[in-house]
């Protein structure tokens, strides 16, 4: 519990705030539930462990607020909608050779499960964690893969975790959510094609405790867009700026 915001990169959208992030795991013998993803693990050792995972879109977070992303890390509120078809949406400055960025009502950008595998690798340096996932109901059709390095640091009462992000986002998931349709633009629907990129990312989370149950906490997250993203034309900022501040008790 306390306050953060999410900065959402859609146009005239504005970002979301953060009050309660819930965090809901169970960790069974070989296979587990966390945050809305389920896992079964295939293989275990001091050194690495090969799970069989399910995950989410987090794309789909810029355009409804109850999304799992937003309700599960950072956030949970109404849903947006991008343009109501009783204002327009406009760009504060566009080239002369360009019609103005202004779209109809968006159509919906649908929520999906990617299923997959993912490993995780000990080192004295930290943990890399490496995911490659596809779309399991034919939703964008997409596949991205993740690779993640985590280092934690604990100091008396203080608990650090840093965190390196790289994602890569096929053209199905990158079209799909960021591509404009002929009903909400006919010229933007053909001046922009979405195509594979990298998101990049840095993360802290510190914490510290108070007792057995209550911690302090400190969240800060940026991600750097691809640029295959950031020229959608739906988009006026290119990056994500997350941050929270508060204090957790745990169950």
């Amino acid at each position: 519990m306390g306050y953060g915001q999410k900065s959402n990169p859609l146009r005239q959208q504005d970002d979301i705030p953060l009050y309660v992030l819930p965090s809901i795991a169970y960790y069974g013998e070989n296979w587990f539930f966390d945050n809305g993803s389920l896992g079964l693990t295939l293989a275990e050792s001091e050194n690495y462990t090969i799970n069989l995972v399910t995950a989410y879109s987090r794309e789909r977070a810029f355009f409804y607020r109850w999304d799992p992303s937003n309700i599960f890390t950072f956030g949970s509120r109404s849903q947006i909608s991008v343009a109501p078809q009783s204002r327009a949406v406009s760009v504060m400055s566009t080239p002369r050779n360009e019609p103005p960025k202004v779209f109809n009502e968006l159509e919906d950008r649908h929520f999906t499960f990617l299923g997959g595998a993912e490993a995780f690798i000990y080192t004295r340096y930290g943990t890399l964690n490496l995911s490659l996932t596809h779309d399991m109901f034919n939703v964008h059709r997409g596949t991205e893969a993740k690779a993640r390095w985590l280092y934690n640091l604990n100091w008396q009462r203080w608990k650090l975790e840093f965190a390196l992000n790289l994602e890569w986002k096929s053209k199905e998931i990158v079209d799909y959510y960021f591509g404009v349709r002929p009903s909400e633009n006919a010229y933007w629907s053909q001046a922009y094609q979405g195509s594979s990129g990298f998101n990049r990312g840095l993360e802290f989370t510190g914490r510290y405790s108070l007792n057995e149950d209550w911690d302090l906490v400190l969240g800060l997250r940026y991600t750097q867009l691809a640029d295959e993203i950031a020229k959608s034309p739906l988009l006026d900022e290119d990056d994500v700026r997350t941050f929270f501040i508060g204090a957790a008790y745990r169950f």
